[in-house]
């Protein structure tokens, strides 16, 4: 008899034998099958051990190999197969539209790691590339006294986001705007969350196929992956209320961003990989930066 833990076991073996790659809501095999099959059956993702001995029936079990057989062969990352993705407990809905939501950033809304930088005064908050709006639906429930709009380049993007505004029921708090970085926005904005494109060019070469699935403008950064960082910061401290500060992902960009910008200070922040990957900036820090760049 197969049982649910049978199956996930079978399946993950698969997924290792495909050489499938990761990094879309998980990071390994097993917890990649877990997510397939718990999906597949229409149970819990969040309760293996309640289940994990229940019978499956040969109907069962050809639905999860059809799943199985559309990852492995279409390299899509499982989120696009399900149209779901967990952040903080939270979930979303995605598609091909807007990137598999996975930024740091969602662990610092939900611990608290970027209250300590805010002012009593904290009211409107951007959330620039916003891609499916889950930062943007993050920081309104970590803050209810703010407001927050959640901007992109991408209308296909902000239609998805779209669609987490209103499954969240926080249309009155969180506005869509169509936006080429800053452009469409002047602010003055008291927090910018930005999990931006920073794949730098040879990364970007090198990317597996499930990373390919996504929309590339999401991505790419450029020859150094700092492209769209180095137009931000240029043009930031205009839109930004005297006290504000950005919150931006570079992933493992460091050593590019520091070659980039090497007399800006910086808070680089604690997560779950690391203190590399989301660092935090002050306007006051970006002025005087702009001030030496100018010299």
């Amino acid at each position: 008899m197969t049982t649910v833990q049978k199956l996930i076991d079978s399946v993950a073996a698969r997924l290792d034998a495909a050489g499938v790659a990761f990094g879309h809501g998980t990071t390994n095999a097993f917890d990649e099958a877990a997510w397939l099959v718990l999906w597949q059956l229409g149970l819990p993702l969040d309760d293996l051990d309640s289940v994990e001995g229940m019978p499956i029936t040969g109907e069962q079990r050809d639905e999860v190999e059809a799943l199985l057989n559309e990852r492995i062969t279409t390299r899509k990352p499982a989120a696009y197969l399900t149209q779901e993705a967990w952040l903080q407990g939270i979930p979303f809905y995605v598609d091909e539209r807007a990137i598999v939501p996975r930024s740091f950033i969602a662990e610092l809304l939900a611990d608290g790691s970027v209250d300590e930088f805010l002012s009593e005064n904290t009211r409107r908050v951007l959330d620039l590339c916003t891609g499916n709006g889950s930062l943007a639906v993050l920081a309104a429930m970590a803050w209810p006294e703010v407001v927050v709009t959640g901007a992109d380049i991408s209308p296909d993007a902000l239609a998805v986001a779209r669609i987490n505004v209103d499954k969240h029921g926080l249309q009155e708090r969180i506005t869509l705007q169509l936006s080429d970085g800053l452009a469409a926005l002047p602010g003055p904005w008291d927090l910018i969350l930005c999990n931006p494109p920073y794949v730098n060019a040879a990364s970007m070469a090198a990317l597996p196929a499930e990373y390919r699935a996504e929309p590339e403008l999401a991505l790419a950064g450029g020859s150094d992956g700092m492209d769209f960082i180095r137009q931000l910061f240029a043009a930031a401290p205009a839109c930004m209320s005297e006290d504000a500060v950005i919150v931006l992902e570079i992933g493992n960009e460091r050593e590019n961003f520091e070659a980039a910008f090497p007399q800006l200070p910086v808070f680089w922040l604690d997560t779950s990989a690391g203190e590399d990957q989301v660092l935090l900036v002050t306007r006051q820090a970006l002025i005087a930066e702009t001030r030496l760049t100018a010299q």
